[in-house]
């Protein structure tokens, strides 16, 4: 048992240096400006239409439909015409107004998550690990 209470002011001393030097390596390999993706999503955003594409195809629907029939039956057509164009005109408005972005959402080596907006599509996966510079990501 002598033996034993000898050593273990040794074997402390040897747990207590192997403890501090591994301390600093592990504070020195953490990255914050390194993450990984964990989502990319493709996020559309409907154009919002002002009136002017329902004006205009309430129109041309209307002088087309003026164009078909005639007495009851023009007037009718020139109401349909104008009533559909109008509803057309809006769609493709809103349609050519519409926004799509592409988000890529990393958690950081910290815990926080960071999203990232890109105009077109991107190459980037989930799992992907990634380091931001110059607030744009690149791979590692």
């Amino acid at each position: 048992m002598k033996a034993l209470s000898s050593r273990a002011p040794l074997l402390a001393a040897a747990l207590l240096f192997a403890a501090s030097a591994a301390a600093p390596l592990s504070a020195s390999a953490s990255c914050p400006t390194c993450g990984t993706v964990t989502d990319v999503k493709t996020v559309k955003k409907e154009g919002e239409a002002s009136g002017v594409g329902a004006v205009a195809g309430g129109v041309l629907g209307g002088v087309l439909g003026h164009q078909v029939g005639s007495g009851r039956g023009n007037t009718a057509a020139t109401i349909v015409g104008a009533g559909a164009g109008a509803y057309a005109g809006h769609q493709v408005e809103k349609s050519q107004k519409s926004t799509t972005t592409y988000q890529v959402i990393v958690k950081m080596e910290d815990g926080k998550s960071r999203t990232f907006n890109f105009s077109k599509e991107t190459s980037y996966r989930v799992g992907d690990k990634i380091k931001v510079v110059d607030g744009k990501l690149t791979r590692q």
